[in-house]
Formats: C-alpha cells, structure tokens, sequence
C-alpha cells in the first residue's frame, strides 16, 4: 500500500507541488487585496491589480523553485523566464476576462459557476504554459 501510493507520489508529484503552490498563491492573492483594502482609501481596481501582480510574482518563484526546478543559468535567463511566465499570465487574464463576459453578460449564468469554470481552464492553460514554454528545460538546453 505505502509503495503504491509512494509511486503515484512520485509520478504525480509536479502535479501535486503545483496544486499546492496555487493555493498559496491565491492566498497571497487574498491577503494582498484584503490588506490594502483595510489599510487604505485605493479603488478596488488598483488593490486587485497590485495582488495580482504579487501574487504571479509568488507564483513565478514558487513555480521556478519547487514546481517545475528550474536552475538559474543567468539574470538575462531569469529575466526572459520571468516575462514569459508573465506574458502567459496576462494572457490568461484577459482570457478570463473574455470568459466572464461571455458567460455572465451575454449567456446570463451564474457569476460563481462562470468564474469556477474559467479558473478551471485558466488554470490548465497556466500549467501548460509553464511547463511547455516557460521552464522547458529541453527547450533551454539547447
């Protein structure tokens, strides 16, 4: 039993690390917009963009570090690494925003299921994104 689950651990285990640091990474989310929602007078839209823009970068390093162990080969590396994970996040974003409107202004469904399935592409779109183009370590070695 134990080296069963152990080989599904092991085989699903970027799978896994992704899961969790996406949830830490909505958390940060959450807890960036939440504090600048106490903490100051700021549009709405202001705070979500800074808690956006935190958040992907926590995701960045997390993804970087314990997701897909991406070495560092050099700052000019890491820079193109980091705007592509970001590139690819704004796309995702605006993706989302699309799906919203679609599903909430011109279909007239529910904004919860709406938005829970977006995220649900979204996120696909956003692993696959990541470990196809943004840490493909074949695609750097060459």
């Amino acid at each position: 039993m134990i080296s069963q689950m152990k080989k599904l651990y092991d085989k699903y285990q970027e799978l896994i690390a992704y899961a969790f640091w996406g949830v830490a990474t909505t958390i940060v989310n959450v807890a960036v917009f939440a504090a600048l929602h106490l903490c100051t007078s700021w549009n709405y839209i202001i705070n979500a963009s800074i808690a956006w823009f935190l958040s992907v970068l926590f995701s960045y390093l997390t993804n970087k570090a314990y997701v897909f162990h991406s070495p560092s080969k050099s700052l000019r590396s890491d820079f193109i690494e980091m705007v592509s994970f970001f590139g690819g996040r704004i796309a995702t974003l605006l993706l989302e925003f699309v799906m919203l409107w679609i599903g909430i202004t011109l279909m007239h469904q529910n904004q919860i299921l709406v938005k829970i399935l977006e995220n649900l592409v979204v996120i696909a779109i956003n692993y696959f994104w990541s470990k196809l183009l943004v840490f493909n370590h074949k695609k750097q070695a060459k």
